[in-house]
């Protein structure tokens, strides 16, 4: 489920699935910054470009090459800001293709042994007018596949399916 809306020039990105495993392995999977090549679609040629020995911790600079158009590449730069154990990490862009990009990564544990996983993904595109019209045709097309994408691997993964 993908919802997006429009709010003082920002869009907003929901989106939750249930895990059918325990939080503690959804955490690990998912603090673990070398996981989001396997859940990022090939087409992309997403590569991080930075060490990432470490799970994510509040202050972690990852680095990213990512293809946003056909044959474009473009660099990434984002920040772990803030980690709560087993319950939420935010990562911001500090250097890349968004004005703005904040993204919330929340988990809750639910019966059973699984886990309901939620992103919030709040983001302002550049270039004004422009900006909003490559919104409306292609970027929140491709985030809408990233994420579609995103929830089908999850679900191979997790969920055997």
């Amino acid at each position: 489920m993908i919802h997006f809306k429009k709010h003082s020039g920002i869009y907003t990105l929901s989106t939750e699935q249930t895990l059918n495993v325990p939080l503690e392995k959804a955490w690990d999977f998912f603090s673990a910054p070398e996981n989001l090549q396997k859940i990022t679609p090939s087409h992309m040629g997403f590569q991080i470009t930075s060490e990432v020995n470490k799970k994510a911790y509040a202050g972690q600079i990852i680095t990213y090459k990512v293809g946003i158009l056909p044959g474009v590449k473009s660099n990434w730069v984002t920040e772990i800001t803030q980690v709560k154990e087993q319950q939420f990490f935010i990562d911001e862009q500090r250097f890349g293709p968004y004005a703005m990009w904040h993204h919330e990564h929340w988990f809750e544990e639910l019966p059973e042994g699984k886990t309901l996983m939620k992103d919030k993904i709040s983001y302002k595109i550049p270039f004004g007018f422009l900006g909003h019209i490559a919104q409306s045709i292609f970027i929140k097309r491709q985030l809408k596949g990233i994420f579609k994408h995103r929830y089908s691997t999850l679900e191979k993964l997790f969920n055997g399916r």
